[in-house]
């Protein structure tokens, strides 16, 4: 039986399934808006920056740490070589779960924009689960064959994404109108509500994390991941910050706030129509339902990873390692990833939960905690990795400690707004509890070494 997945992808490949996984256009057109009315400012452009640094300092460690893992494990493998089994197995447990609650939050959010899209065009209502469970059967087949043609649907809704996004950057710039600098004041970053914005923009990044998850199928991923991981947060960053302060200069500084709480959902989309031509209405709302389409694809790839690497280091059943003979793809993983997302959304269905409102709402929000808490231990595992094990640089020690403390901030933010972000008190004591469950039960799984892992490594990789 085969045991190792084809190495096709180099440094666009992997920056493509990551970014593609951010979804540049939905951000855009959903999470502007929302930055502009929670934080209560326009100092949008200077919050991403911000969490732009926090990510390139996470990323130095994260980037010379990659020669010590030799696995696709990503923030498991991470922690379990810097904080030891126990916390391993825990963040293991945690990126399923984090990372499932994110496939079916934004599955069931594309049968909403899919079926709104249908009705808008021809007038038939088709129900949101039915279009959810399409898009799990497209899904599952793309996950299950080679991972360079998920790469290639991916790259190809990134590039189109990625166009109208700077389509609108360039109307902004050819319009005449003013372009104003209050955007990067740091009194208007500072005013209002700025760390509820801080955390929304730091959203935005999502995905980009995953580039580790990518290295068995990497070329030479040694060198691939690191620079695959630096330019995915550099790009994400600089369109979102040069993005951010066109859009607010076409609004008008002294409007955007406003005209964001007013329509945060038609806001940015009919700009875009304003400022180049009325079809572009149209073009938008369309990628913002691949974009969406796209999310999932890379989701849905990531956990598969995290199930194949899982059942390689005998966490769980070694038949999730298996490679498909003719794809060199982890086929079987994939397939349990289809079936579970398949059930919750089935599940949630049944149980009547509102797709955008309930299901989208609490699950992103849980999943995007999960998310947080296992970067702040990744970010604290590569600290204590360079300080015990391989001697880390010294700058690579200080951009992780201060990587990890920006990070806790963030993790503070999140904790704070907690209710906020998964729909009320109730459900985040239910959320809660449910993720400290699932670390808690994880970490103490059984757990096989390989003798091979272990002579790669150099160490036991079981410690106590």
């Amino acid at each position: 039986m085969k045991t190792t997945l084809t190495r096709r992808l180099g440094v666009p490949g992997i920056v493509l399934m990551v970014v593609a996984a951010a979804a540049p256009i939905t951000v855009v057109a959903a999470n502007f808006p929302l930055i502009l009315t929670v934080s209560e400012s326009v100092g949008m452009p200077l919050m991403v920056l911000a969490a732009t640094a926090i990510l390139l300092l996470f990323s130095v460690g994260y980037a010379w740490m990659t020669p010590h893992v030799p696995d696709a494990g990503a923030f498991y493998s991470y922690v379990d070589r810097g904080l030891g089994r126990r916390a391993g197995l825990g963040t293991a447990g945690l990126a399923l779960f984090a990372y499932v609650l994110l496939t079916v939050s934004m599955t069931c959010y594309l049968g909403v924009q899919a079926g709104n899209l249908i009705e808008l065009w021809s007038g038939a209502q088709v129900p949101w689960w039915a279009i959810s469970a399409a898009m799990i059967a497209v899904v599952g087949f793309l996950g299950y064959r080679d991972i360079n043609l998920s790469a290639k649907v991916l790259g190809t809704v990134l590039v189109l994404e990625v166009a109208a996004v700077l389509a609108i950057d360039l109307g902004v710039l050819f319009s005449g109108r003013d372009l104003t600098s209050v955007p990067f004041s740091p009194a208007e970053a500072m005013s209002g509500a700025p760390g509820l914005g801080l955390l929304f923009a730091f959203l935005g990044f999502f995905g980009f994390e995953a580039t580790a998850v990518f290295r068995n199928e990497a070329r030479d991923p040694e060198r691939t991941v690191p620079r695959a991981t630096y330019i995915a947060v550099l790009s994400i960053g600089a369109l979102y910050i040069l993005s951010s302060w066109l859009i607010i200069s076409g609004l008008g500084a002294g409007n955007a706030v406003a005209l964001a709480t007013d329509s945060p959902d038609s806001v940015v989309v009919g700009f875009a129509g304003e400022i180049l031509a009325p079809i572009m209405t149209d073009i938008v709302q369309v990628l913002v339902v691949t974009s969406m389409f796209a999310c999932m694809l890379a989701f849905h790839n990531i956990v598969s990873r995290y199930l194949f690497t899982l059942g390689q280091r005998g966490v769980l059943p070694a038949g999730l390692a298996a490679v498909h003979p003719a794809h060199g793809a982890p086929s079987r993983a994939s397939f349990w990833v289809t079936g579970v997302t398949a059930a919750v959304v089935l599940v949630s269905a049944l149980a009547q939960l509102d797709p955008v409102l309930e299901i989208y709402t609490w699950y992103s929000g849980a999943g995007a905690i999960g998310v947080i808490v296992m970067m702040t231990l990744t970010s604290f595992a590569i600290v204590s990795f360079g300080t015990r094990g391989v001697s880390a640089p010294g700058a690579v020690r200080a951009a992780a400690v201060a990587g990890g403390i920006g990070l806790l901030g963030v993790l503070a933010l999140s904790l704070w707004n907690f209710p906020f972000l998964v729909g009320g008190n109730l459900a985040a004591v239910i959320w809660g509890a449910a993720l400290v469950l699932v670390f808690a039960a994880a970490a103490f799984l059984p757990r096989r070494p390989q003798p091979a892992e272990e002579a790669q490594l150099g160490e036991p990789v079981s410690r106590p």
